[in-house]
């Protein structure tokens, strides 16, 4: 069991409110960058292209390349990567998850640093050093940049459809079943949880479960919200792993991407098996935190976008039987096949999950 420490990185920017893409150049040009190349997420041109744009050359930053990304293949972004002009100083990635993947994965091949302007709070990836992208035809989380800077503009998150809201709490409350998965393996001797990590990653989550509000947009908690998932990625950055942001619920959301090809946004399966597996860990462990999972997910309306989208039970329930297959180097409750059975059990026979799958 390997107690060494290692080194780790944390953004310099945190930039967030209203209409701070307004003042992106400022933002850059304080940092000394002068030559930057961005990327767009496909769609994301149109929305904030021209503010992004005008704001860097206020601030007389050289934009020595610009592109709008429309998929997530490995091939065409290696080949951007080395495309890129070698004086570029920073990689600016704006939109959704194309946009910020790739960036950071071309800024980690480059030794570039990154910065992260995400349009939506689907998932905690525009704060994390990995990239989830289409390798041989597969999703595959590779190694890549941690941002130097994240820049978060409210009043576009607020444009967003809710859907990406809804994902993005879905992402953030797997931190209560991934940390007790986490515990779980240590108490095997599997792994050593880092406190520190495990700290944050815990915080995060309780700040926004704390967090009143009257509408998902309410300026406090879209605040909240970013906020946490920003320390997730700080959390699994100070870890040396994702296991204190990701366990058995996003084993089974890995599984149905790779296995059913479900292919809904992350954080909405990852939700889904947040519910499904702090119940079953709730059933063995002293703390039960599943009722505030459920509870938070019917108050936003989470459940009832769920049952908008006609998934079938029987993707869970095939993807729960996959799910170690994912990462067979871990032990969470999932790889326990008395808890796989006892999850399959849960989905069959509970009220909610009735409703809301078919």
């Amino acid at each position: 069991m390997s107690t060494s420490s290692h080194l780790i990185s944390i953004p310099t920017i945190l930039e967030v409110g209203n209409d701070c893409l307004q003042s992106i150049g400022k933002i850059v040009r304080n940092k000394k960058f002068k030559n930057v190349v961005v990327f767009f997420s496909d769609g994301i041109f149109d929305i904030v292209g021209e503010t992004v744009l005008n704001s860097l050359e206020y601030a007389n930053i050289n934009i020595l390349y610009r592109h709008v990304l429309s998929n997530i293949q490995i091939e065409p972004i290696v080949s951007h990567a080395f495309s890129i002009p070698n004086d570029t100083e920073v990689i600016i990635g704006i939109g959704g998850g194309r946009a910020i993947d790739a960036s950071k994965y071309m800024a980690f091949l480059r030794k570039i640093p990154f910065i992260s302007i995400p349009t939506s709070t689907s998932n905690d990836g525009f704060s994390s050093s990995s990239s989830s992208l289409i390798v041989n035809e597969t999703r595959t989380t590779v190694h890549a940049k941690m941002p130097y800077g994240i820049i978060i503009d409210t009043s576009v998150i607020k444009g967003a459809p809710l859907k990406f809201m809804f994902s993005g709490i879905g992402d953030l409350i797997s931190n209560i079943p991934a940390i007790t998965d986490w515990l779980y393996e240590e108490r095997q001797g599997i792994t050593t949880v880092n406190d520190f990590a495990a700290m944050i990653a815990s915080k995060s989550v309780n700040s926004l479960l704390s967090t009143e509000f009257s509408t998902l947009k309410d300026d406090l908690f879209l605040q909240e919200l970013v906020n946490s998932l920003t320390l997730n990625g700080i959390a699994m950055e100070i870890a040396g792993t994702s296991a204190p942001c990701s366990g058995s619920e996003h084993l089974i959301s890995h599984a149905l991407d790779q296995y059913i090809h479900l292919n809904e946004l992350h954080g909405i399966q990852v939700g889904i098996a947040s519910y499904i597996m702090s119940h079953i860990q709730g059933q063995h462990e002293p703390i039960e935190r599943h009722k505030e999972i459920k509870q938070l997910l019917l108050t936003i309306g989470f459940f009832d976008y769920v049952k908008t989208l006609n998934i079938k039970k029987d993707a869970f329930k095939e993807a729960i039987k996959y799910a170690p297959t994912i990462k067979p180097e871990r032990n969470t409750y999932i790889h326990d096949k008395n808890y796989r059975n006892q999850a399959i059990e849960f989905i069959l026979t509970d009220q909610l999950l009735a409703e809301v799958l078919v």
